[in-house]
C-alpha cells in the first residue's frame, strides 16, 4: 500500500484512489481523500465547465497534496473540461468511457499524468497502446457505469496483470482494508474506491441518499441498461418502473428517455431515493454508517496492516 508503483507515480502516502463520481466527488470530498494520504478526484462528470473550475479551485486551497480530476471522454463538453485542466494546473486525469487515444497524448505533453478505466483485457491492452500512464481495471461489482461483459474484479484483475505493463489500479467491490490487500495478492498496484467514499460525510450526495446506502443488502442493486450504457443501480421504485418498461420491449429512443440523466441528480444530490436513479456497488451490504473520510482511511489502513500481519504468522 506504500511505496509501490501507484503512490511513486502520484507522489502520495497511500495507493488508495477515491473514485471519481458524478453527483458525489466535488473538492470537499477529494481534498478530504488527499489530506489523509490518498488520492482524491473530482468528478466532472456532473458539473459545467464553470462548476468545474471552481471544484478545481476550491480543492487547491482546501489541499496541497495531489489530487486529480475523472473526466468521462462521451460528455459534450469535453473540450472545455480539458482547456480548464489545462489552465488550472491539474496534473492527473482519470479518463473513463471513450477512447483512450483521443487525450492522452495531448495531456501528457503538459506533463499531466494519465489514467484510463476498463472493464476488460482488450480494453486495457488498448488503454496501454494509448500510451497512458496507468490503467483502473474495474470489476462489474463497481457502481455506476460498468463493463458489458460482467466480469468481476476478481476474476478481471489477475487477468490484466497478465497482460500489460503499466501500473494497475483495481475497481469494483474495495471497501475495506482486506478488500485493499486482496486486491495486491491479485496484482494490483492499488485501488480505487467509490462506494466507500460516497457514503462518507464529505460527500457531496444527499443525506437520505447516505442512509439509505447503510441499509441496504446484497442483492439490493443490479446491473441494467446494457442496451445503452451498463449501470449499476439501486432496486427502488426508479428500477421497478424500468423493469415494467423492459416488459412492453422498449426501443433504444424510449430507453434513452427513461434514462434520463437528470434522474442521478434528482435521486443522488437532491435526495429523492425513491424515484430518482441511484448508482452504488455491490459492496454497499459492507457499509454500515456515515463516517468521516479521515476516520475510513485510518479503518482501512488498520484492517489492512492487521489481516496482513495475521495471514503472515
Amino acid at each position: 500500500m506504500q511505496d509501490n508503483r501507484i503512490t511513486k507515480l502520484f507522489g502520495i502516502e497511500y495507493s488508495i484512489i477515491q473514485g471519481g463520481m458524478v453527483w458525489v466527488s466535488g473538492y470537499k470530498l477529494a481534498s478530504a481523500v488527499s489530506n489523509a494520504g490518498g488520492l482524491g478526484l473530482l468528478g466532472a462528470g456532473s458539473m459545467y465547465p464553470n462548476i468545474f473550475r471552481e471544484h478545481i479551485q476550491k480543492c487547491k486551497k482546501a489541499t496541497d497534496k495531489p489530487f486529480g480530476v475523472n473526466i468521462p471522454l462521451m460528455y459534450p463538453s469535453i473540450d472545455q473540461l480539458m482547456k480548464i485542466v489545462i489552465e488550472e494546473g491539474v496534473k492527473i486525469v482519470f479518463t473513463s468511457a471513450g477512447n483512450p487515444k483521443l487525450w492522452t497524448a495531448k495531456l501528457q505533453e503538459q506533463d499531466i499524468k494519465v489514467i484510463h478505466v476498463v472493464s476488460s483485457i482488450k480494453f486495457a491492452l488498448k488503454a496501454q497502446e494509448a500510451g497512458v500512464d496507468a490503467v483502473v481495471a474495474e470489476g462489474f461489482e463497481a457502481g455506476g457505469h460498468n463493463g458489458r461483459e460482467e466480469t468481476t474484479t476478481f476474476t478481471l484483475i489477475p487477468m490484466v496483470k497478465e497482460q500489460i505493463q503499466v501500473p494497475l489500479i483495481a475497481a469494483g467491490g474495495i471497501a475495506t482494508g482486506r478488500g485493499i490487500l486482496a486486491a495486491e495478492v491479485l496484482g494490483a498496484d492499488g485501488v480505487q474506491i467509490g462506494s466507500r467514499f460516497a457514503v462518507s460525510q464529505e460527500s457531496s450526495a444527499h443525506q437520505k441518499f447516505k442512509e439509505l446506502m447503510t441499509e441496504l443488502q446484497d442483492g439490493t442493486t443490479q446491473l441494467t441498461f446494457k442496451e445503452l450504457a451498463p449501470v449499476r443501480i439501486v432496486k427502488n421504485n426508479y428500477f421497478q418502473k424500468l423493469l415494467a418498461l423492459y416488459q412492453t420491449h422498449p426501443d433504444k429512443e424510449t430507453l434513452q428517455a427513461f434514462y434520463d440523466h437528470a434522474k442521478l441528480k434528482t435521486g443522488i444530490f437532491e435526495g429523492d431515493v425513491e424515484d430518482g436513479k441511484l448508482e452504488i456497488g455491490q459492496v454497499t451490504g459492507l457499509i454500515h454508517n456515515v463516517d468521516t473520510v479521515t476516520n475510513i482511511m485510518k479503518e482501512m489502513i488498520a484492517e489492512y496492516h492487521a489481516v496482513k500481519q495475521k495471514i503472515s504468522e
